[in-house]
């Protein structure tokens, strides 16, 4: 099965390959595979809820998903830089957007509040498209452009990309929920980056270097190679087989009980910082939870027996608390 990042044509010689390239993709897998059993530890109640989505680890999700993206854009140069082959494009494009798909249904009947609608794999697809149009640009150009990319949701953000079918654009003002959200903006960045690098690359026969250079042989390097080079089916298989080894070991040994009151703060603090200061999310988080603790509805609120539109006193305790410390 084809990498997600895309596969260079064939050679003449296997030696032309760039292992060095499968290594690196390789390691990127396993990054991610590490991510997500953490993810997976803490949606089984073994890590403290919002772990995986605040400090280190949320900077290690990010530069994963960005080493990703930089190899599809290289592995797009190397596969059609010279020449266009409409026939490899499109068959990979019907299994990484097919993966895609299958994804986003899986997570729909599994997590409908929170389904994987534009992952990852959904990046890449969308990216691939769009880098044909850069495939015959200056790289500093190419390089400027996925700066640009970086940069826009920092300079530029509208409300009317809060709709669900414009959110994975990135210029919202408010982030939706989903498991796994890599919206275009900035994601398309390191994508485009990685195609000037590699075109810069090419032109000065650094690839050609890099394709020489001898493999280690050891049993760690070939295995990481290998699925570096099946990586479409890594990404597909390791999560479901993850998630069953923590399910079985919550079997034998479950997870203490989880306080649900860190989690539903640090949620409203996440939704909060989209359009106002650290200082007031804080204050705002903390006083509505204190006052649907107080008025005994924080169960009901967080297991969705009530809600801001069948229950009056939900709003009027954010309206409070909003009042209270603008």
């Amino acid at each position: 099965m084809n990498d997600i990042a895309g596969t260079p044509p064939s050679s003449p010689s296997p030696a032309r390959r760039i292992h060095v390239l499968d290594l690196a993709r390789g390691l990127a897998l396993f990054a991610m595979a590490s991510y997500h059993f953490s993810w997976d530890l803490e949606f089984f109640g073994y890590l403290e809820p919002g772990t995986s989505t605040q400090g280190f680890l949320k900077a290690y999700a990010r530069t994963i998903a960005g080493s990703f993206l930089f190899l599809a854009g290289v592995s797009l140069v190397l596969a059609h830089g010279r020449q266009f082959r409409p026939d490899a494009f499109l068959k990979r494009m019907a299994m990484v957007a097919g993966a895609a798909g299958l994804i986003s249904l899986a997570t729909y009947f599994a997590m409908p509040d929170s389904f994987i609608y534009f992952g990852i794999l959904h990046a890449i697809a969308a990216s691939s498209v769009i880098g044909l149009a850069f495939l015959r640009v200056p790289a500093p150009l190419t390089v400027l452009a996925g700066v640009m990319c970086l940069a826009a949701p920092q300079f530029y953000q509208n409300e009317a990309f809060n709709q669900t079918w414009l959110s994975w654009i990135g210029l919202f003002t408010v982030p939706p929920r989903s498991n796994d959200f890599v919206p275009l903006m900035p994601w398309l960045g390191p994508f485009l980056i990685g195609m000037g690098f590699t075109r810069y690359a090419v032109s000065r026969g650094l690839t050609g270097r890099l394709a020489a250079l001898r493999a280690s042989d050891t049993a760690i390097a070939r295995a990481t190679r290998f699925c570096g080079r099946h990586s479409l089916a890594f990404y597909l298989l390791h999560q479901p087989l993850l998630l069953s080894l923590v399910w079985a070991v919550s079997q034998i040994n479950p997870a203490p009980p989880v306080d649900p009151i860190p989690g539903f703060v640090s949620e409203c603090r996440t939704g909060c910082a989209a359009n106002n200061s650290a200082l007031f999310c804080e204050q705002f988080c903390s006083c509505v939870t204190d006052e649907l603790l107080s008025q005994d509805l924080f169960q009901p609120f967080i297991a969705g027996e009530i809600t801001q539109d069948s229950d009056a006193r939900i709003p009027a305790i954010a309206d409070q608390c909003t009042a209270r410390f603008r």
